[in-house]
């Protein structure tokens, strides 16, 4: 019987920002005034892993939308981040489940970005197959949307998957000669640096791609409406790739929920192009990734090393079964 493990948190409590009340009087009047009405309610979101205010909020006239706010001083990159995402949902195919940008807003030290609100709840964990057989359908759909991906998507700049592998998915070959450490590093990476090494510097060939991904597919980017459809959210990584890698790191967590996702990857129509060891590739990566940074300090979220710590704990597990490693 498969074990099942879940994060220290769950994804749908992470975050530590400002709720709407906090945010300043002159910024809220300027919000309440592009919106043309005055905002009544609002739910702070409780996913992810940033401090910048984001959430659903309802005006006195009963419009619902997603506004999200970083200051332009002291969240800087974030503000980047926001205004990155606009520029990739706008340009995003036509008809994919993904909230749509309706303005921007520059007020009080602030930037403002307003999206449709997505009436829908975070997929939870351990994953009901339903909820994840809903994603994975959503995917198929978007990856094939990205396999020529249009002009306007094009003209954005975009990174590539196998410039980043290069530069931040190499932490193995790091660890192999100890330029870097990880405090506790789990026992069944201790005597296979190398190999480990070896798995991921495999990737950067294998992630050469004219397609575009989304490239951070995972829960808690994920909404599931009432009609079973599940949107993608936080598009600001959009990159150069294949749809694969987003797929290996969306299921590392359905490994996590004791659901077969070797036979779920297998199956999935963005896995027609991975090479045979495509996936223990992007694994090997992925775990390097997390568990090295899940052992560094953070300005984000308190939870985010320590979702980052499992997210890797559980990448590795998932690499060691495939490869009979005991």
């Amino acid at each position: 019987m498969a074990v099942i493990s879940v994060p220290p948190r769950p994804y749908d409590a992470t975050a530590v920002r400002p709720g709407w009340a906090d945010l300043p009087a002159d910024l809220r009047a300027a919000i309440n005034a592009r919106l043309g009405s005055r905002v009544t309610w609002a739910a702070t979101a409780g996913g992810g892993f940033t401090r910048g205010f984001a959430g659903v909020v309802q005006t006195a006239a009963g419009d619902r939308v997603f506004v999200k706010a970083a200051s332009l001083v002291d969240q800087r990159h974030l503000s980047d981040w926001y205004a990155r995402e606009v520029a990739i949902t706008a340009a995003l195919p036509a008809g994919l489940p993904v909230a749509r940008p309706r303005w921007t807003l520059t007020a009080a030290g602030y930037f403002v970005v307003c999206l449709d609100a997505i009436e829908g709840r975070m997929p939870g964990l351990p994953w009901s197959l339903g909820d994840l057989e809903a994603t994975l359908a959503t995917y198929a759909t978007v990856a094939d949307a990205l396999r020529d991906p249009p002009a306007e998507l094009v003209a954005l700049g975009s990174p590539r998957l196998a410039d980043l592998a290069r530069a931040d998915l190499a932490w193995w070959g790091e660890l192999a000669t100890g330029r870097e450490t990880v405090p506790n590093l789990p026992a069944v990476a201790r005597d296979r640096l190398p190999e480990l090494a070896a798995l991921e510097a495999r990737l950067p060939g294998y992630a050469e791609s004219t397609s575009m991904i989304h490239g951070d597919l995972r829960v808690d980017n994920v909404l599931v409406d009432a009609t079973g459809t599940a949107w993608l959210c936080d598009w600001t990584w959009l990159c150069f790739g294949p749809a694969w890698f987003d797929l290996a790191g969306l299921l590392v967590t359905a490994y996590a929920s004791g659901l077969p996702a070797d036979r779920l990857f297998d199956r999935h129509p963005a896995a027609r192009t991975a090479p045979h060891d495509g996936l223990d590739a992007a694994l090997a990566a992925l775990a390097g990734y997390w568990l090295v940074h899940g052992a560094s300090p953070s300005t984000g979220s308190p939870h985010l090393r320590a979702h980052q710590r499992w997210s890797g704990e559980m990448a590795l597990a998932w690499l060691a079964a495939r490869r009979r490693w005991g």
